[in-house]
């Protein structure tokens, strides 16, 4: 039933008055957004929106995502008014210590809160992965007569989503991927921080849009409720395109002097203009009081459980007709692994690729996917136009494809694809990845060069922020890739990528150490991950136990290997330097000098271990030398005498060349370790 247009009004006003109410008493935030968006949201959550505030998680319910996080009160006074369990005293605590209402929305802290925004564009990206993912999962689970997987995503964007990059990467790929169920609410107020945005923003944004294949729904008027909801009716019925809805508002919608100004974007009204904008909007209530008419007009919890019960009853069919893929619908959507899978697959691999085998470890990357994705049908892979160099792809993972009515073209062996090509587009990538994983149902893990991470960083930061299992493959780790030289030799990242709260990196030496990475990431349910991967070959390290590989670094070789009773001084190192390592144990050995040999892969799980078990692999009163091809800062922590590290950028020539001209041989290692025992 269509909201009248007086009620309509006054639920718009409802988010106006709480939106500045809450900004104010917090002495901090932005009103004019949730202000000017208000009409906007009472047509999509009044109508539209598909939901069940009594449970956030149901699996069917439409995704909202509000891009434009900066806007929260907007999201925030939603989830209250239609019966969330957000009460009124979150709305007062609004950005304050420890509340539900953080100055930008954060999802697992707030219920009904799909994706944490506020880095304009990501949100908009997020929204593009979960339609995504959508559709994938329809296409895999849906059968004849019964339709489990059936929902939009809606999106709520403003000038400056528009403006970051990141969208241009998002929204096209939505266009090729023709992801008819994401809809994009675009907030077309024309302000931003600086003011007036024309004399820096002159897109025609719906020509762009069209010629990124959407369809787009011009110049709606996003202060009338009824336009907008015929709007979203009707993109709601595109057959095969995303759309674009361009609302025409004016923010801080109601104050008499900040509506259309950039002093409404981000600080209080001020207590006399609220008093004035009350009286504009006929709002004669206290702050944070909501008529009970109000109320009853924006719940959405009895609606919302009879839908939610029509799609259980439907799924209760669904079972019955395919127990199968029932229970396989459940497990993927609530992330869980089938039992022992991983040492299964760990023992394949390691059995199979071992035993005296040099492959580069992105070969050995992709020895483990084999194995891992033939298992676990819901990783989906994926490479920013480096397919063929960060080896993502696998004989279980064939290429995605749409034809042209954009359904999923499924391969002659009947398989769905499960490898994307991005194209280059690393950012986009990465927090299209975030998006999928928030919607559920998939683990998606992506690749590109090390040296490109920097373009992905900030989503790699989003998915650890918001505890999200995505792996990151980053191939061609180091100087070792050679010719291409200092643009694409990777020095700080790998140190950089450890700093990151959150974040497992992981930097193996052989298929064992890759195998066991790739197994650790993938349980890893509440953190991403960052596997970094040589493009030279690697000849694998004997091991006497693989079990302690998972604690993040483990003593590889003890003096004893090299005829030697006692350990004078300890070699940690990662990667492709674990070799040298090695071979600097055998000519310290011809000294008389014992060395063991700690492979750390990595570090930031090493680091979680128990402090006895670091002290096991790491005695006290044994000098320490690391050895990395990169920055040396991060590796003082673990108290080592010295660093056989780079940290200047690298040069263009063969890989054997430029190890032995910035020092990474077995002789430097042996040297620089003889050095610190003389210094002890």
């Amino acid at each position: 039933m269509a909201i009248t247009q007086s009620a309509a009004q006054q639920m718009a006003n409802a988010i106006r008055a709480l939106a500045m109410d809450a900004v104010q008493q917090a002495n901090s935030g932005h009103p004019g957004a949730p202000m000017g968006m208000a009409d906007m949201a009472v047509a999509l959550w009044g109508e539209h929106l598909q939901h069940n505030p009594k449970n956030p998680h149901w699996a069917n319910r439409d995704r909202f995502v509000l891009s434009n996080g900066h806007g929260s009160m907007l999201i925030y006074a939603l989830l209250h008014l239609t019966g969330y369990p957000l009460p009124i005293g979150e709305l007062k605590n609004f950005r304050q210590l420890h509340s539900k209402t953080a100055g930008h929305p954060e999802v697992g802290i707030t219920p009904g809160v799909e994706t944490t925004t506020g880095p304009l564009g990501q949100g908009l990206t997020n929204a593009v992965g979960m339609a995504l993912a959508e559709k994938l999962l329809a296409t895999e689970f849906n059968q004849p007569g019964h339709s489990i997987v059936n929902h939009h995503t809606f999106v709520f964007m403003g000038d400056g989503c528009l403006m970051e990059g990141i969208s241009h990467e998002a929204c096209a790929l939505a266009g090729a991927w023709k992801l008819n169920k994401l809809i994009a609410l675009y907030d077309d107020n024309g302000i931003s921080i600086d003011g007036q945005v024309t004399p820096w923003f002159i897109d025609n944004t719906s020509q762009r849009f069209t010629a990124y294949g959407w369809n787009v729904i011009d110049a709606v008027n996003g202060h009338d409720a009824a336009a907008v909801a015929k709007a979203i009716a009707d993109a709601k019925n595109s057959p095969d395109k995303p759309t674009l809805i361009v609302c025409k508002t004016a923010i801080g919608k109601g104050s008499p002097n900040r509506a259309n100004t950039a002093k409404a974007h981000g600080e209080p009204l001020g207590a006399e203009e609220i008093k004035l904008t009350r009286a504009a909007l006929g709002w004669a209530h206290e702050p944070f009081v909501i008529p009970k008419d109000v109320y009853a007009h924006w719940d959405a919890k009895q609606n919302g459980a009879a839908r939610e019960a029509e799609w259980n009853k439907s799924f209760a069919a669904y079972k019955a007709a395919h127990p199968t893929l029932a229970k396989e619908f459940v497990r993927r959507m609530k992330g869980e692994l089938p039992k022992n899978f991983a040492q299964t697959a760990v023992d394949a691999v390691i059995a199979a690729h071992t035993k005296a085998e040099t492959v580069a470890s992105r070969k050995a990357s992709q020895l483990a996917l084999e194995a891992f994705t033939a298992a676990l049908p819901e990783m989906l892979g994926g490479s920013a136009d480096l397919t063929g160099s960060n080896l993502t792809n696998t004989s279980s993972t064939p290429a995605l494809r749409m034809n042209l009515a954009g359904d999923v073209v499924r391969n002659d062996k009947g398989q769905m694809g499960r490898h994307i090509n991005y194209g280059v587009r690393e950012f986009g990538m990465a927090a299209i990845m975030n998006g999928v994983t928030l919607h559920g149902g998939f683990i998606p893990y992506g690749g590109t060069f090390l040296t490109f991470s920097d373009y992905s960083r900030n989503a790699i930061r989003m998915a650890a922020l918001m505890k999200q299992r995505v792996i990151h493959v980053f191939t061609h780790d180091s100087i070792g890739l050679g010719e291409d030289g200092p643009t694409h030799q990777s020095i700080e990242h790998a140190a950089s990528l450890r700093l990151i709260p959150g974040l497992d990196v992981w930097r193996p030496a052989d298929t064992a150490e890759t195998t066991v990475a790739w197994a650790v990431a993938l349980e890893n349910k509440d953190r991403p991950t960052a596997l970094l991967l040589s493009r030279q070959n690697l000849p694998y390290a004997p091991k006497s136990d693989l079990g302690e590989i998972s604690r993040g670094a483990y003593v590889l070789a003890e003096p004893s290997r090299v005829g030697i009773k006692k350990a004078k001084a300890v070699i940690i190192a990662t990667g492709s330097e674990v070799q040298l390592a090695l071979k600097a144990q055998e000519l310290l050995a011809q000294k008389k000098i014992g060395v063991r040999v700690v492979s750390m892969p990595s570090t930031t799980t090493f680091d979680r271990q128990t402090s006895s078990y670091k002290s096991e692999v790491l005695p006290a009163g044994l000098p320490r030398v690391a050895v990395e091809m990169g920055s040396t800062d991060g590796w003082w922590k673990y108290g080592v005498a010295a660093v056989v590290g780079i940290d200047t950028y690298g040069e263009s020539a063969p890989a054997p060349v430029l190890f032995k001209h910035f020092g990474f041989t077995a002789e430097n290692v042996a040297e620089t370790v003889q050095a610190a025992l003389q210094k002890k």
